[in-house]
Order: structure tokens, then sequence, then C-alpha cells
């Protein structure tokens, strides 16, 4: 059993804040003007700096580092003997495989399928019964709707049990503390979204330490 991502939509249905962890094929970069910048750096399509690196704090892209004197000279030293054949270069890793549809697009789409069943859930059960998740053959969609009108959307493997008490503890805890109470965040802003380093921290280190996660 593992947990795969982390959605959070707020009233006016956008995606403001997005984390994964077991993702096995990575988001695909979004059209310009179709997420919000502090959403997710690795696929927002400005270049900016915070887009060199992933979600992970290493560079996404990798390279070889010479090292040269204080002098300047940048000429290989001599050869040892010990040293009889230059070690074969090692392969370049292939890619990890990327999803057919933009970041901005697949959030539009888990937005639309949690509206759909919720509403549906409503219609067939009366306004008492709650949608909370929903299971398929390869993962399972776990909600919590805050009465402000924020959506918790959390994706696992199927066989997980209910998340709906991790997603309510993420909003009772660092939510509140850290994007609630912060004076410097915007809760009605339409412009960056979740743009807060101590939340995404504490967010990992709280489902890291879940048994579920492996």
């Amino acid at each position: 059993m593992t947990i795969y991502s982390l959605y959070i939509f707020d009233r006016h249905c956008a995606c403001v804040y997005y984390q994964d962890w077991h993702r096995t094929v990575r988001p695909k970069g979004a059209v310009e003007g179709g997420m919000l910048p502090a959403v997710y750096a690795a696929v927002y399509p400005a270049a900016t700096p915070d887009s060199l690196y992933n979600q992970r704090g290493s560079l996404a892209t990798s390279g070889v580092v010479v090292a040269v004197n204080e002098s300047g000279d940048s000429t290989a030293p001599a050869q040892t003997p010990l040293l009889q054949h230059a070690p074969s270069p090692i392969a370049p890793m292939p890619p990890p495989p990327t999803a057919a549809l933009p970041f901005d697009e697949e959030a539009k789409l888990v937005y639309g399928v949690v509206l759909s069943l919720r509403n549906m859930v409503k219609k067939l059960s009366g306004k008492d019964e709650q949608f909370v998740n929903y299971q398929t053959s390869t993962y399972k969609l776990h909600l919590y709707e805050t009465l402000s009108g924020y959506k918790f959307v959390m994706l696992s493997d199927p066989t997980a049990d209910s998340l709906r008490f991790v997603l309510r503890q993420l909003y009772a805890g660092p939510f509140l503390e850290y994007v609630v109470r912060n004076p410097l965040v915007d809760m009605d802003s339409r412009e960056r979204g979740i743009d807060n380093e101590y939340f995404r921290l504490t967010t990992d280190r709280l489902v890291r330490g879940l048994t579920i996660f492996q």
C-alpha cells in the first residue's frame, strides 16, 4: 500500500496545491496560463529558477563538475600507473514516462470527477450522505471538504483504507497553521496558489510518517 499524490482545490474550483510521492508517471508541463505558479513548480510553463529543481530538492538535470586548482589551470593530471584503463562511461538512465494530459487538464479532470460523484451521491442518497472516496482497479480517491469550500483530494493504492482522517489532519494542522493563519497568504487569492514551504515540508513529513506510506 502507498500514497500517490495530493490535490487541494479552493472555492473557485482552481487547484491551489499539489504534491506527489510514489507517482510512476510524472506530470506533463502545463500550458501557458493554465495553472497558478506556486502550485507545482516542476510543470509550471514559465522558466523560473525554481523550475530547475524537483520537489525533493535535487537538480532536475544532470551534469559533470570539473575541479580546477586555484591558479585556474584546468589541465588534467598525468595518469598514474595504477589506472591502466579509463572507466567505461555510464549510460544515462532513460527519463520516466510522462502523462498524456498536461497538468492543468489533469487537475481539472480530477476536480470534475469529484464534483460529479459528489452531486450524484447527494441526489441518490439525500443531503445527509457525503461522498468520501471511491475505488478503481488501479487507485483509490479520498475526499475531505471543508466548510469554507476547500477540497482535499488524495490518491492512494486501491487496497488502502479510508484516508479521510489524514486529510482532516492536514487541514486542522499544517493548513490552518501555515496557510489560514498566515497573514502573508491571501485565502481568496487566485494569483499564486499556496506558496508556503513550511506547509509543504510539514505535509511531506506527516504523509511519510503514516504506516501506509512505503
